[in-house]
């Protein structure tokens, strides 16, 4: 059903705002041209009213859910290129005309470590995408190469890669055209007025990648820290050149600790420690020595791994344990202190967003809350789902790949006859209702996490993740439990569940 003067006006419904509140407002969306429209201005510019009235019901009218990391699908992995550019294609296409039942509008296909050669194509294949009846396909996520052997998850041992020629080595992995600046990467796309997002994980410590970090900022990717045992240091270093985001905070990573609360520790960064006068500051003498004093693996170790072959289980996962790395500070004077009860000093950076991933399973409740109270403004919501991610799987034993099978059991997911876990099969819905129930907070909030957040750090917020006039028309309707109830994409209603 269509509106004759193409205005929708969705009344008696809640709205999300972009601070994490609840309203109760009506909502107006032109479908013909796919955006939120201001009501005032358009009722008195235009002279009209809405020919279609929806009655919600008291319900959530939400900006769509925004998945940023996503390895797969509804039988599909983002990762498997088979030799056939229309096979993975119709692949991507599944992906986004069924993941639009979990609430989710946008999404950022993620490809973890591959066989080099396989990179130019796949990035290639992933340029934005959209399509009248489904989710909007971003850009790409490039989980690897470039991470710590000692924190690899599951990603093959054997491809892994330092960057000894900096950006340069990146260009060689990824393929030039698909590290372009951002104007001319889009423009060599096929879609018009598309919006397009990178984002790069690795790890700072590694050979070559710290210095690589502004550059590819500068070309408008964004630069995740993930898979890695960066100390609280060489962390705040690789912030201040741009990295923006923190790759599922908790997992591949060392673990909190109070000598060296690590990549963890940027969620409570000090204003102390940003300071330029910091004895831990990448600008304060003598910096540099931290980084080349990194423990190494040794070769043997990478060897052996490379003969075992990648696991089977999360790539989120890693079972290596790292220990802290002591930092020794000296008394520092000369410092200005507040006289303002409750005014906090300002940072030198910005705290990096984090994703976070809410199934009970990759992080305790206790983390999640943790995590959230110390930074809720950067919580990202992700599933970091493998392929066999679908709603309407029912529980049981499931082809993988290499003979290998999965035994499902709920948001569980088992190597068959292990108790290894294998990944995550969550869908970003469930996400936010776990977050609210985990965390305490309202489901406003908890939308929050999975639209505007993830839309502020990869700096589309003016299109997506939210509600604002002249923002894409990319709407999830919840009822006040979070279940979806319906999803529309462009102002379009392209799913409803069944009555």
């Amino acid at each position: 059903m269509t509106s004759p003067n193409g205005l929708i006006c969705f009344t008696n419904c809640l709205l999300p705002t972009e601070d994490g509140a609840l309203v109760q407002q009506d909502l107006w969306i032109d479908e013909r041209r796919g955006v939120v429209l201001d009501s005032h201005k358009t009722f008195f510019q235009r002279k009209e009213r809405p020919d279609r009235i929806i009655d919600l019901g008291g319900n959530i009218l939400s900006p769509g859910f925004i998945d940023i990391q996503i390895n797969g699908a509804y039988n599909f992995d983002f990762s498997v290129y088979e030799g056939d550019d229309e096979a993975y294609r119709a692949g991507l296409r599944r992906v986004a005309e069924n993941i639009v039942e979990t609430g989710v509008t946008s999404l950022l296909p993620t490809i973890i470590t591959q066989e080099r050669s396989l990179y130019p194509k796949l990035l290639h294949l992933l340029r934005p995408y959209s399509a009248p009846n489904s989710a909007t396909l971003l850009g790409w996520h490039a989980e690897g190469p470039f991470i710590q052997f000692a924190k690899r998850g599951a990603h093959a041992p054997q491809f892994l890669v330092p960057a000894k020629e900096q950006v340069k080595s990146f260009e060689d992995v990824y393929g030039r055209e698909n590290l372009a600046e951002s104007e001319d990467w889009l423009m060599a796309g096929d879609a018009q007025d598309a919006v397009g997002v990178r984002v790069i994980t690795a790890a700072p410590e590694v050979d070559g990648v710290m210095a690589s970090v502004e550059e590819l900022v500068r070309r408008g990717v964004v630069f995740s820290i993930g898979h890695s045992i960066a100390t609280t240091d060489i962390a705040t270093a690789a912030v201040q050149r741009g990295a923006r985001l923190i790759t599922h905070l908790f997992n591949a990573m060392p673990q909190l600790h109070h000598r060296d609360p690590s990549i963890i520790g940027l969620l409570g960064a000090s204003p102390h420690l940003s300071s330029p006068q910091s004895p831990t500051s990448p600008t304060a003498p003598g910096f540099p020595a931290a980084v080349a004093g990194l423990q190494r693996v040794p070769s043997l170790v990478k060897r052996a791994a490379a003969q075992e072959g990648p696991k089977a289980t999360s790539e989120a996962f890693d079972d290596v344990q790292t220990p802290p790395q002591t930092p020794v500070l000296r008394a520092q004077e000369g410092f200005e202190l507040g006289l303002q009860k409750g005014k906090v000093a300002d940072l030198a950076f910005e705290r990096p967003f984090y994703e976070l991933i809410v199934d009970g399973i990759h992080s305790h409740p206790n983390s999640v809350r943790l995590a959230y109270s110390a930074y809720p403004e950067g919580c990202i919501l992700i599933t970091d789902a493998m392929k066999i991610l679908d709603p309407n799987l029912k529980d049981g034993v499931h082809e993988w790949r290499d003979g290998k099978r999965f035994v499902k059991a709920g948001d569980k997911l088992y190597l068959e006859g292990t108790d290894t876990l294998a990944g995550s099969v969550v869908t970003l819905d469930k996400c936010v209702r776990n977050f609210s129930r985990f965390t305490g907070c309202s489901l406003g909030e908890a939308i929050r996490c999975a639209t505007f957040n993830p839309a502020r750090c990869l700096g589309i917020e003016r299109r997506k993740g939210t509600l604002r006039p002249g923002a894409d028309a990319d709407l999830v309707v919840l009822d006040r439990k979070g279940k979806v109830l319906s999803t529309w994409v462009g102002g379009r209603e392209v799913w409803k569940r069944s009555e």
